[in-house]
């Protein structure tokens, strides 16, 4: 089954609040750019990448939350997160019950999220990946 049909199951099964707040996050985030990939991360847990992980949604009892992979290198003019600040590299939102979905402001954080990671993408040269490390004999 493809990420995206999982992603849709997810929240066809969440029959209250949560499961349209988690359908509003992601129509928000795959209108920012058609180059936003689905993925189904974590034993169940919706994430949108694009050159690198942008966020992962996590469904909780009482919240959505919304974690961005870089959160803490973001720009957030419009104060959307609201969780995680202990971090030094996520930031998240959680959605409460009632909660509006500022949907100008989420792809403003999700266009940035993608300026970020292909600035990195940039940074490193053609062809290099991260240090494997050497087995002691």
């Amino acid at each position: 089954m493809k990420s995206s049909e999982r992603i849709d199951k997810l929240i066809a099964r969440l029959t209250d609040w949560r499961g349209k707040t988690l359908a509003g996050i992601r129509k928000s985030i795959l209108a920012t750019d058609r180059e936003i990939t689905e993925d189904w991360k974590w034993m169940g847990s919706p994430a949108w990448s694009r050159d690198g992980m942008i966020a992962v949604a996590t469904v909780l009892k009482d919240k959505v939350k919304l974690t961005f992979s870089n959160g803490a290198s973001l720009p957030d003019p419009d104060k959307l997160f609201n969780a995680g600040f202990g971090g030094k590299v996520w930031r998240a939102i959680d959605f409460f019950e009632g909660d509006k979905i500022n949907e100008r402001a989420l792809k403003n954080l999700v266009r940035a999220a993608v300026d970020f990671n292909q600035t990195k993408v940039k940074r490193r040269p053609a062809g290099t990946r991260a240090k494997e490390r050497k087995s002691k004999k």
